[in-house]
């Protein structure tokens, strides 16, 4: 390992419950981390959809059970602990669309996952689930997911049930020093695992007092493609995407990205 990230100042945008992950990792690599959560995960306006689906699940009136996020996993342990219900994995096949999530199934649901596709975005799971025509699929998300891996799924011939699992809603709290560190130029990178830590990132940082264009100039480093094209569309200028689509992985990039000390607006992948 180098030490590219040594005494880095790097921002991590996760939601509270899920910041000492990455946290760690960085700590690992000799950066500090300066925890600034983004985003918020809270329940749908209307849990009778969801509520619906579930007692669907726990009868084993599902094919498949499709995952997307961690953030998905623990929506809907809650929602089970609300109804008194707990799903027999037997009943129903699982399908997660990176190992994080196919981690949290087994530790919250205690759900075995079967499928989970060689790269960790929604179309490379909508090719590599084995599914049937006719079968239902179970698939609980984000209420702004984007909608290509139903998509995908029926074209393939299943009944796709979409569920709004849970919303987020911009982070408050963490270290409040963060606005006035970028503005004077004390942060080297921000971390961004979703297309919705992008956005309400530079809303905090707007509303906090903060400098958004100094902001923008800061090193984005993105868990994926499609953060990364938020973040490319909101404005940074430096973006950097791991080839594997995870906190490690993103870690690493960050790493080589500061050892190699590259020129300014380079996107490194």
């Amino acid at each position: 390992m180098t030490q590219g990230l040594l005494d880095r100042r790097i921002v991590n945008t996760r939601a509270p419950h899920q910041a000492a992950a990455l946290d760690e990792l960085l700590r690992a690599h000799g950066a500090t981390p300066l925890d600034y959560p983004c985003i918020e995960i809270v329940a749908p306006d209307d849990h009778a959809p969801i509520d619906a689906a579930l007692r669907e699940l726990s009868r084993g009136q599902y094919a498949w059970l499709v995952l997307t996020s961690a953030n998905t996993v623990l929506a809907v342990a809650r929602r089970l602990e609300a109804l008194s219900l707990r799903l027999d994995g037997t009943l129903f096949r699982t399908a997660a669309i990176g190992p994080a999530t196919r981690d949290a199934a087994w530790e919250i649901l205690r759900i075995e996952t079967m499928v989970v596709p060689e790269k960790f975005v929604a179309e490379s799971l909508g090719e590599t689930i084995p599914v049937r025509e006719g079968e239902r699929v179970l698939l609980p998300e984000s209420e702004i997911a984007r909608p290509v891996l139903a998509g995908m799924l029926r074209e393939r011939g299943t009944e796709v049930t979409v569920v709004a699992a849970y919303r987020t809603e911009r982070g408050h709290g963490g270290d409040d020093t963060v606005p006035g560190m970028i503005a004077q130029g004390l942060v080297d990178a921000v971390t961004f695992t979703s297309a919705s830590t992008v956005t309400h990132f530079l809303e905090r940082i707007g509303r906090e007092g903060g400098h958004v264009a100094r902001a923008l100039e800061v090193c984005a480093a993105c868990i994926g493609p499609v953060t990364a094209e938020v973040a490319r569309k909101s404005g940074f200028t430096s973006v950097v995407v791991p080839e594997e689509y995870t906190l490690a992985g993103m870690t690493d990039a960050l790493e080589d990205y500061f050892s190699e000390e590259p020129s300014g607006g380079e996107e490194r992948s």
